[in-house]
């Protein structure tokens, strides 16, 4: 058993504002990843993206959380949407006390869109969600999704099938 409580932990570095929370380590999950966030009003988990192989669940603790949903999976085809953004997006509401699972391959997003804070429990499984997919679409091979790669320089882009890399994606917050 292992048991912290939340403001114990140090809030660590994160692609947006909000303040994340890992619990994963202190907790020594071994098949979950789990992280507490806080949002101020306007800010964002995190950009329009899909993990391949994990599923998503958020609980709303305090607060209301916007989502994202897109229309499409990771590997669907978009022969019609070349180089855009594919689907129908559409807005989710959450509000405390309430919970929204995502399957893999789904692409979505959250936000704070209320006035006021919001805090989010976010469980992932299995624990690793290190494999990435936003859904830009490979102006060589076509396909509707591509890696996030982080580098010195900056963000760029892989395609997981032809391994096409844009060295200039749009940025973060507009995928």
């Amino acid at each position: 058993m292992e048991r912290v409580a939340f403001d114990a932990v140090e809030p660590t570095a994160y692609e947006t504002d909000a303040e994340r929370r890992g619990l994963s380590t202190p907790l020594a999950t071994e098949n979950l990843s789990l992280n507490h966030f806080r949002l101020a009003p306007g800010e964002r988990l995190a950009g329009l993206h899909a993990h391949p192989a994990q599923e998503e669940v958020f609980v709303v603790l305090d607060g209301e959380a916007t989502f994202e949903v897109l229309g499409r999976r990771v590997g669907d085809a978009v022969e019609e949407v070349r180089g855009t953004v594919a689907g129908d997006v559409r807005e989710v509401t959450v509000a405390a006390g309430e919970a929204i699972r995502f399957a893999p391959g789904e692409f979505q997003a959250g936000r704070n869109a209320g006035e006021s804070e919001l805090t989010v429990l976010g469980v992932g499984a299995p624990r690793d969600g290190a494999d990435v997919r936003v859904p830009k679409v490979c102006p060589d091979c076509g396909r509707g999704d591509m890696r996030p790669v982080a580098g010195e320089d900056g963000d760029s882009l892989r395609c997981p099938d032809c391994e096409t890399v844009l060295e200039q994606p749009p940025p973060r917050e507009e995928w």
